[in-house]
């Protein structure tokens, strides 16, 4: 297994990360990927797409940071952006109900692809708390380290960007909010969309057309959802 800080990172986010792979967590996060590797243990996503969702939004492009708890584990689902499946795969149900939520709040057709892709090119930030999955072991791989880096690039723009929309389904991403300054970002909360909570106040939360909103009432331009 490569090392991590030998896979392609964005210059624009090594200023604030490169100094993460030489702590003490990242090497025992290292250590624990590659006794996976060499159990021969199947991991999703595939390792050059580790940062996928990094290299795909510059620091400076962020608008929006959607944050997810950990990558899907079927064959073929993840590619490194949260929420986001490759083109010509089922749509995981959480996604089916962030399609429905869409689609209701902008009155806009069902996407025909569950790759969102586009949303991260125009700076929304799909970023998962945990970057790697075992195959058909949900969470196989929290608690090693990963929330750790990640919490550190959440921490980066809060700290050195203003007026991101930081989008925090469900109790876990909730508890992010307590690093993010809320008077030079805008936070927006609603229960998880996955079909165990969403009737909880996912669906008609809104979320992509208050996005949109305050990034206009700042002088951002609003993501083509």
């Amino acid at each position: 297994m490569t090392n991590l800080n030998d896979l392609p990172l964005d210059s624009s986010w090594q200023q604030y990360l490169t100094e993460e792979f030489n702590k003490a967590y990242m090497q025992k996060l290292q250590s624990f990927l590659q006794q996976q590797a060499q159990q021969k243990k199947i991991i999703y996503p595939e390792e050059n797409q580790y940062f996928h969702a990094l290299n795909l939004t510059p620091f400076k492009q962020v608008k929006v940071v959607i944050l997810g708890q950990d990558p899907y584990h079927g064959e073929g689902q993840a590619h490194g952006l949260s929420f986001s499946v490759l083109a010509n795969t089922k749509y995981p149900p959480s996604l089916v109900n962030i399609y429905k939520e869409l689609t209701g709040d902008l009155a806009i057709e069902l996407p025909e692809s569950g790759n969102l892709t586009s949303w991260a090119e125009q700076g929304v930030l799909l970023l998962n708390s945990v970057l790697t999955v075992e195959k058909n072991q949900a969470a196989a791989h929290q608690k090693q380290g990963w929330e750790q880096f990640t919490d550190k690039i959440i921490q980066s723009l809060n700290e050195y960007s203003e007026g991101i929309v930081f989008i925090l389904w469900g109790a876990y991403a909730q508890k992010k909010a307590s690093f993010i300054d809320d008077k030079k970002h805008f936070i927006l909360k609603s229960s998880h969309p996955s079909p165990l909570s969403s009737y909880r106040g996912f669906f008609s939360s809104k979320p992509f057309s208050k996005t949109n909103a305050y990034l206009e009432s700042i002088g951002k331009s609003a993501i083509n959802w």
